[in-house]
This record gives structure tokens, sequence and C-alpha cells, in this order.
């Protein structure tokens, strides 16, 4: 006679892609990743959702603009740990050189704005992420990753966020276009 486990359920969900290393391969990675949030039950306009996808845009056009090697794709990994309660982007490329945030500003100084136009991208990945960081990869180059500590519910994650306290969309009820658009 066999004896019937009861199934545990799951609470990690992963999604994995390889993009061409172009302007246009970050963007559809950005594209998928808010795409794959909304599916996992992250709502667009909550503070993980839009800062998960600050952060995909940031470090896939970093892999894209610095850590391109010709004919190699990038790599994005999201990974949804329902259980721990934690959001978590990979971004992977082939260049051995490992990403150098520029300095933080020092408060109270005066900002030195410069010609420079990049540079600030893992600056705002430290801003908006939980936790961050770089790792070796199982063969060339390098793997930057944030991770993004879902709300709490009581009884636990069965959400990313709390129903409790939604973020009101662009466009409050009071500027609402009527149904029949008059």
């Amino acid at each position: 006679m066999t004896v019937q486990h009861p199934q545990l359920p799951v609470t990690v969900r992963t999604f994995a892609q390889r993009f061409s290393a172009t302007r246009r391969g970050a963007r559809l990675a950005r594209l998928l990743a808010a795409h794959q949030f909304t599916v996992w039950g992250i709502p667009r306009g909550t503070a993980v959702f839009d800062a998960a996808s600050l952060a995909v845009a940031e470090l896939a056009a970093n892999a894209v603009l610095h850590g391109r090697v010709p004919g190699r794709d990038f790599e994005l990994v999201l990974v949804y740990d329902g259980g721990e309660g934690v959001l978590r982007v990979e971004v992977s490329d082939t260049h051995p050189a490992r990403p150098a945030p520029l300095p933080a500003p020092v408060a109270g100084a005066e900002p030195d704005c410069g010609d420079e136009e990049r540079g600030r991208g893992l600056l705002l990945v430290e801003a908006v992420a939980d936790r961050w960081g770089v790792r070796e990869r199982c063969g060339p180059g390098k793997t930057v990753w944030a991770e993004f500590v879902l709300k709490a519910v009581p009884g636990g994650f069965p959400g990313p966020f709390d129903p409790v306290d939604p973020v009101e969309p662009a466009g409050s009820a009071d500027t609402a276009v009527p149904a029949d658009g008059v």
C-alpha cells in the first residue's frame, strides 16, 4: 500500500532568459521582468514593483554598456520566494571586470554635476534594493544581484504586497474619465 504524502505548496518561482547584449535586449529584459512581476502578483505602482523594475533596467543597461563582450548575451534571472518574502533580481554578463559604483555624494557638499552622464546606475540600485552585490558566475564573467524584501501580511507572505496599503495609481478617482468617454 502506498502512503500518500501531502504536497508542499510551491513558494519559490524562477524566471530566466538570455538577451542579446544590445539596447533592445536591455529594453526587452525590463519589459519581460515587469510582466513577470505582475504574473507573480506584484502590482504595478507598488514600491517593490517600481524598485525591482528600476533595478532590472539599470543592471541590464550596465550589462549592455559596460559588460558587453562581442558575440555574447547577458542573462536575467528573477526569483520570487513567497515563503521567505524576497524578490531577487540577477543579471549576468561575460565581461571579467567587476562593476565599480561612483562614490556617493557627501551630504552638505556642493554636488559635482560635471559633464558625466554615466556611472550612477549602481547608486540607484543601492538606493532602492534592500541588499545587492556581485558574485562570480560559473563560466566567464560575473552576476550582479539585488534583493527586495516583501511586506509581510498576517499569516505569512501570501502575496508580495500588503493589500491594506495600496498605492494610488496615477490619476485618482476624482479625475477619472466616464466609461462612455464624455
